[in-house]
């Protein structure tokens, strides 16, 4: 199992917006082989931000390759970062974590 997480730093008094765009976006990630599961996960809020996570889960990190470099990961991202720029307090910052124990 391979984990892709992408970590957002959102404005205060932005977060719905921020959510309302996940909801309302294509991820085309159904059809994509390797695919396991997506999360959109909101974390800890400070008076600075409040912390945002996307999470996939992936059959390996070949699967998860594959996909940054498919016509997929294109049309998802086509419209990333567009007008509403000022909801994001910096880029996302990507981890990516290969599992070496897992249960259930």
């Amino acid at each position: 199992m391979f984990v892709a997480m992408n970590r957002f730093r959102i404005a205060p008094g932005r977060e719905q917006d921020f959510i309302d765009i996940w909801k309302s976006r294509e991820s085309y990630l159904s059809g994509v082989p390797g695919f396991v599961s997506f999360n959109l996960l909101k974390g800890p809020v400070t008076a600075e931000y409040s912390l945002f996570a996307s999470h996939s889960v992936w059959e390996s990190a070949q699967a998860f390759e594959d996909w940054t470099h498919s016509e997929a990961f294109r049309k998802a991202h086509a419209n990333a970062g567009g007008p509403r720029k000022d909801i994001y307090l910096g880029p996302p910052q990507l981890e990516l974590f290969e599992s070496v124990l897992g249960e259930g």
